[in-house]
């Protein structure tokens, strides 16, 4: 059965497995992530905890993400996956035990963060990468689309059904859900068949170091690459960053609790949905570029307006753009980058990529929730929505200047794959 143009990697069975198992896991994951929110705001109604609270959980991937990269591609993708998130369902399962006998502490929280983003430094370039081996080449952008629409799903309906959670049993069951949703994961990773799987062997006579050094260089010697990766992480340290004061917005200013937040998280995962299916539609790279830098500007405005809000449906629509232009921005800065990178380097290049997505969104948390205890968090938000939008006038400054090395490296990659190589195939941006 031919399937349609938005679904045609889930043609392959190994990516249908990893989509089925990565969409029930992740659910638990959002579900578990708005949980350690309010139990943190529950437990201590500071901002400057919450932004804490975010900076503990995502800083191990700005410091170890490049060591991930390098087992990603040294190393057999699916083991580590396997390692990774058996340890990440132990650690959610401490947290519920702590939670539901009523012992658990602020520390206990930071703690465990600190310990899941030291797995999630190994996890998430490996799992950027291993999409690639998944799927044929011509099917690789359709996947990363499909794979931020299983993101963003699991967002609309973890956030919403957390929110329920919380407010009639506790943070605690949530935590619980979290841990069981890992055995979906995990038996797809195993019910996988590779036949005659490339073997990943770490080359001896470099060292590691030299191995991680070399993905820097490709990315920063890169323009079209690096200039992605720029934006990328100004937009996560001034403008993600939001996340971690929605608790406060929740009860402080629209006065909805528990589960009002939940219905926010909601609509900002609804919005983010809505920017995956329309770049899973989309067949070519073409285009992309001009994508990227709308998005990223509208993505400012639209959380400059939300900071505003003091009404909760219209909060709603906004955090739902938001959510929306986001998604475009770093969906199609994912695809554009996998689509410049040779795969000996895929792993440690997506180790960067996470650094920037991932990692510079801790020393936002806490610089948000700093300056948040000080201006309150409207204003902090405003600050740096605002920034986001000055970034992206920087990156659309530069983009004609960028786009000819663009397709150049898009068309290498091309011929590598033994895929033609068509002109209008390999546009960073469109016209």
């Amino acid at each position: 059965m031919q399937l349609p143009t938005a679904l045609r990697a889930l043609g392959h069975r190994n990516y249908r497995l990893f989509f089925a198992g990565q969409l029930i896991s992740l659910i638990g994951t959002w579900m578990q992530s708005v949980g350690e929110m309010w139990l943190v705001y529950r437990l201590t109604h500071s901002s400057l905890l919450l932004g804490t609270a975010g900076f503990f959980s995502q800083i191990p991937v700005f410091l170890l993400a490049p060591f991930g990269g390098m087992l990603a591609d040294t190393r057999d993708r699916r083991k580590i996956l396997v390692a990774t998130q058996s340890s990440a369902m132990v650690l959610a399962g401490i947290l519920a035990v702590l939670t539901l006998t009523g012992v658990v502490r602020v520390w206990h929280v930071f703690t465990l963060a600190a310990l899941l983003g030291v797995v999630n430094a190994a996890d998430i370039p490996t799992r950027q990468a291993f999409v690639a081996d998944l799927v044929a080449r011509d099917d690789l952008m359709n996947a990363i689309a499909l794979n931020s629409s299983m993101f963003n799903g699991a967002r609309v309906v973890g956030p919403a059904v957390a929110g329920i959670l919380i407010a009639s049993i506790g943070e605690g069951w949530c935590f619980f859900a979290n841990s069981a949703s890992y055995i979906a994961v995990i038996t797809g990773l195993l019910m996988m068949s590779f036949g005659s799987q490339r073997q990943r062997k770490l080359q001896m006579e470099i060292s590691a170091f030299e191995h991680i050094a070399e993905g820097f260089r490709f990315v920063f010697s890169t323009p079209p690459i690096s200039a992605l990766m720029m934006l990328l992480g100004a937009v996560s340290l001034f403008g993600i960053s939001y996340a971690v004061l929605m608790p406060v917005f929740a009860d402080q200013i629209l006065h909805v609790g528990a589960h009002g937040l939940g219905i926010l998280m909601g609509f900002s995962g609804g919005g983010a949905l809505l920017g995956a299916i329309a770049l899973a539609m989309k067949k070519r790279v073409q285009g992309l570029g001009r994508w990227v830098t709308v998005s990223a500007a509208m993505f400012g405005v639209a959380l400059m307006a939300f900071s505003f809000s003091q009404h909760f449906w219209l909060s709603c629509l906004l955090i739902f753009c938001a959510g929306f232009f986001m998604m475009v921005q770093m969906s199609s800065s994912n695809t554009l980058i996998q689509s410049m990178v040779p795969d000996r380097l895929r792993g440690r290049v997506m180790a960067v990529y996470s650094m920037m997505f991932m990692g510079m969104a801790p020393l936002g948390s806490i610089l948000a929730g700093g300056v948040a205890e000080r201006l309150k968090a409207p204003l902090t938000v405003a600050g740096g929505a605002g920034l986001c939008v000055v970034a992206a006038g920087v990156f659309g400054h530069f983009l004609p200047q960028i786009r000819p090395h663009a397709r150049e490296l898009i068309i290498a990659q091309q011929m590598q794959a033994a895929v033609p190589a068509e002109p209008n195939n390999a546009r960073l941006t469109g016209g």
